[in-house]
């Protein structure tokens, strides 16, 4: 029992379950042993690279560093713009709510809509991304933004047109949701996307709740239909970039190149020393023909790769007998929507696959602490105006939407926090379990959220009744707000990382089932956010106690999750749930 983890008393080697030395996510320096591998010499150190890189020049790892960081710093814009069509509503309640002559809940609803898009949306396009790539959704999201963003703010006379804009713009919002984090894993090495995947992080999750802020002055100055338009228009100068400077990122490389996931069942055997016996035979693809990424001789030298630049230039000379590289792929080529299929797999299969996990306590858990804490967040947004554009504040759009400064501060708080205990403690707990990590370690991320996010929900019920009472000072609630939203993130963090650690494999199905879940749960708050509010008499104090209650049972979960991770996981592994529904 390593730390409070119990042991699994079948499996010697749980999936998982690592050492500094065979752990994948972690840079392996290259040493004795690492013998025909190519390695990041850009530094004072090699470094193996994890997953090898082919020798075809078409293979995203082959690219200079500074396109892939254009092509991420490209989707990342677009993705703040795409993310930011959640809350740009949050301002603007009580004038919608005049202007449609409707009540509150109906303009409620119209973010929970936009949200139920985003979850549909996911769900299709992320088997859709896994067999014929993520450039065409890209573009097709772009051109969707554009389209449904103007159509939002054209529908100036009809509720419902005003309602059917806002699917259609969480399903162009879905691929830059979904797919922006999973294009980092196709450009980068696993050393080079620590601060990439932050960036990605910070513009889908910080961007929204900078939004708020512009969108009240916006209004109060150009009318309301104007903060659609704007999208419209910025996604508009986007798109060139998208389409012209966006190559597709997916790349069918074969499976011994992948050292991450190699021979996971035999510690022993993980790692350098098994990549090399794998490199050591020609590889074959899924059809059974020779791969164009030719094997290297495990006796002759590490082979140097500088990742800045083209591998081509870096790489030691194979035998001539050996299959020839494919030809760089032209501008003109690279522009294509679609060049081939990256997988095999059935759609339906790959459709279908996310779904059997709900059942799979892990998964369920990780849904239960990043999606719920996300719906409480939406919560607070769509009722925030029933208490600042009243009485006794008498706030207007500019002041409602500069109320969200706060939440912005404390999404940066909460990436702050996560980014310095994530590999903090895991390297603490992994040093006092003699070495040997466990993605268990992950979960302890959970006690700053619980205590933070927690005291943000208490905290906000409690002051925004006292304000309008004039006990408490606006900024008060605000800052429970703040904590609020660090905790969401936080939480966050920690699901994903667990996630990512305990069941790679399974990591694009296990953010599926949290993008679901998390838009689900989120619409269907919106459609009783009023309705709760009014049972308690327009008091947040009983309804906002009884939901932080429910999100304190909801991180106490993490105790048996962090005593049976092990065994589930060893569980999991020797009873395949996917095989079971014949989705796997």
């Amino acid at each position: 029992m390593g730390l409070g983890v119990l042991e699994d008393r079948v499996m010697s080697h749980v999936p998982g379950t690592t050492r500094y030395f065979d752990d994948p996510e972690r840079p392996q320096y290259a040493a004795d042993g690492a013998e025909g591998l190519k390695c990041d010499t850009s530094g004072p150190v090699p470094i193996i690279l994890v997953p090898q890189p082919s020798d075809d020049p078409n293979d995203p790892l082959n690219w200079p560093l500074w396109k892939r960081d254009l092509i991420t710093f490209i989707l990342s814009m677009v993705a703040i713009f795409a993310t930011c069509l959640g809350p740009i509503l949050a301002a603007n309640t009580l004038t919608l709510a005049l202007w449609y002559t409707t009540d509150f809940t109906a303009i409620a609803e119209l973010t929970g809509w936009y949200l139920l898009g985003v979850g549909l949306g996911a769900f299709l396009f992320v088997p859709t991304g896994r067999i014929w790539g993520k450039r065409h959704l890209f573009v097709l999201g772009t051109v969707l933004l554009v389209v449904t963003s103007a159509w939002g703010g054209a529908s100036l006379y009809s509720y419902r047109s005003f309602v059917a804009s806002r699917v259609m713009q969480g399903i162009a919002t879905a691929p830059f949701e979904s797919l922006v984090n999973a294009a980092v894993g196709d450009l980068y090495y696993v050393h080079e996307r620590g601060v990439r995947m932050a960036f990605t992080n910070l513009a889908v999750f910080g961007g929204a709740f900078f939004t708020p802020i512009l969108v009240g002055k916006i209004t109060n100055s150009i009318g309301w239909w104007w903060t659609f338009h704007l999208v419209a228009i910025f996604c508009g100068v986007c798109l060139p970039f998208v389409y012209f400077f966006c190559p597709e990122m997916a790349y069918r490389r074969d499976t011994t190149l992948n050292l991450d996931f190699l021979d996971r069942e035999n510690p022993a055997t993980a790692g350098p020393s098994r990549a090399q016996d794998a490199l050591e035979k020609p590889p074959s693809n899924a059809e059974g023909a020779p791969f164009d990424g030719r094997a290297e001789h495990p006796s002759s030298n590490a082979r140097s790769h500088d990742s800045s630049g083209d591998a081509s230039t870096a790489q030691t000379e194979t035998p001539a007998a050996e299959a020839a590289p494919k030809a760089k792929a032209t501008f003109k080529e690279s522009l294509a929507l679609f060049n081939g299929r990256k997988t095999d797999e059935s759609f339906w299969k790959l459709l279908l696959r996310p779904l059997p996990l709900f059942l799979q306590p892990a998964f369920l858990w990780a849904c239960l602490i990043q999606g719920m804490m996300i719906g409480w967040t939406v919560f607070i947004g769509v009722i925030l105006a029933q208490f600042f554009l009243g009485s006794p504040l008498w706030w207007g759009e500019v002041n409602t939407g500069y109320a969200y400064t706060s939440a912005f501060i404390g999404a940066i708080l909460g990436f702050v926090i996560a980014g310095v205990m994530a590999d903090w403690t895991a390297r603490l707990m992994t040093k006092w379990n003699n070495g040997v990590y466990e993605p268990e370690f992950r979960i302890l991320l959970v006690i700053p959220q619980m205590i933070i996010g927690c005291a943000g929900l208490y905290g906000w019920g409690m002051t925004v009744d006292g304000l309008l009472e004039r006990r408490y000072h606006y900024a008060v609630p605000l800052t429970f707000f703040a904590l609020e939203v660090a905790g969401m993130v936080i939480g966050a963090v920690a699901s994903s990382l667990y996630i990512v650690d305990a069941y790679r494999d399974l990591a694009i199905e296990g953010f599926t089932c949290m993008i679901i879940f998390k838009n689900i749960f989120s619409f269907a708050l919106t459609l009783k956010a009023f309705d709760w509010l009014i049972t308690t008499g327009t008091m947040a104090t009983p309804l906002f106690n009884i939901l932080a209650s429910i999100q304190l049972g909801v991180c106490l979960l993490s105790i048996p999750m962090y005593i049976f991770g092990k065994r589930l996981r060893s569980f999991f592994h020797r009873n395949d749930i996917l095989a079971f529904f014949k989705v796997r």
